[in-house]
């Protein structure tokens, strides 16, 4: 399956905090920038954070319950393959990431069983990555 890459546009408070969380910690190549904004290479799509120093970093957000957990909405991210994911998980815990789900298996034993983790930016941005062992089960029902 090929796809277009998609392009999100978040709000950050501080570029330098963008720049080490979503290109250190994540391993996103920057691309474009302003004194205002930045690209990033967000796994073959296009995010770009947005400077608004107003932004107040991880204000209390709505939830959802998704098998027996609380699950931050809204939110974005990706679907990975299998072993990208345990990569960006070991990386992530290994660099001391604070998560709001750990990386776990979700839907156990059904058709929508996923690999998946919640964390959150610097500026409150949530992020959910996701992986399947069968991708083609992704929409499955």
């Amino acid at each position: 399956m090929s796809l277009q890459p998609f392009h999100l546009a978040i709000p950050v408070h501080d570029l330098a905090c963008a720049r080490a969380f979503y290109g250190a910690m994540l391993g996103c190549p920057e691309g474009r920038s302003a004194p205002e904004w930045v690209d990033f290479d967000f796994f073959g799509h296009q995010l770009v954070a947005h400077l608004d120093p107003a932004r107040n970093a991880r204000e209390p957000g709505l939830f959802n319950p998704v098998d027996g957990h609380e699950v931050p909405v809204p939110h974005f991210g990706v679907v990975l393959e299998w072993d990208r994911w345990q990569q960006l998980a070991d990386r992530l815990q290994t660099g001391g990431q604070h998560f709001e789900l750990a990386p776990g298996i979700r839907f156990a034993g059904q058709i929508g069983e996923q690999a998946t983790m919640f964390f959150y930016d610097p500026s409150g941005n949530a992020l959910e990555f996701k992986a399947f062992r069968d991708p083609s089960r992704l929409f499955a029902k």
